[in-house]
Parts: C-alpha cells; structure tokens; sequence
C-alpha cells in the first residue's frame, strides 16, 4: 500500500526556518487536493494549508509565513515555513486528498524553542 512519507522537521529557534517535504512511497492517481495539517499538544488537529490546482489556503495564523508548494515531476509537496514561533510547535502531518479516498503522513515533529 502506498503511503506518504514526511521529513525536515526538527528543533529551531524562534524566528527560523524549516522546510518540510511530503512524498509517497509509489505511484498515486488521481489527486486533487493536498495539504498540512498541525497537532499541538492537548489540541485538536487543525488545518495549516492546503493546495489544489487553482487555490491555495492558509490559516490565519500562518500566513505570510508559510508556503505550501508542490513539485509534479516528483509528486512532492512541500511546506516552507519562516519567521517560526514557539505557538508552531507541533506535529504537522501531510495529507493527500483523491477521487476515491485519502492519505495521511506518519507526523513530523517541529519544535519552535530558545
């Protein structure tokens, strides 16, 4: 079964920059719509970005900081995150989104700390 995995997460002080990368194991079809998503510790899972072939969303709470990209050729997307506060600290999870089901990644763990 093909599934999504994630990378560049990590420890880094308030004001930097981490870059996170999603990609699946194989060959996918027919998806439409991809995204990242956050869980902090004792909340709930809440959308970060999302990405379709003619919009892109972000919370409010990131924008202007986050980027949320996708490389075709290597089927892999990817979230540019900048200017990171300690309030970013979570497991941030990627998400595919298709005709007929869904994806989700293992978790990447970013640590925003002094």
């Amino acid at each position: 079964q093909v599934q999504l995995v994630e990378s560049g997460g990590g420890l880094v002080q308030p004001g930097g920059s981490l870059r996170l990368s999603c990609a699946p194991s194989g060959k996918m079809f027919n998806i439409i719509k991809w995204g990242w998503y956050r869980q902090a510790p004792g909340k709930q899972r809440e959308s970060v970005a999302t990405l379709t072939s003619d919009t892109t969303n972000y919370a409010d709470s990131v924008k202007d900081r986050f980027t949320i990209s996708r490389d075709e050729t290597k089927d892999t997307v990817y979230l540019q995150m900048n200017s990171l506060k300690p309030e970013d600290t979570a497991v941030y999870y990627c998400r595919f989104m298709g005709w007929i089901g869904e994806y989700w990644g293992q978790g990447t763990r970013v640590t925003v700390s002094s």
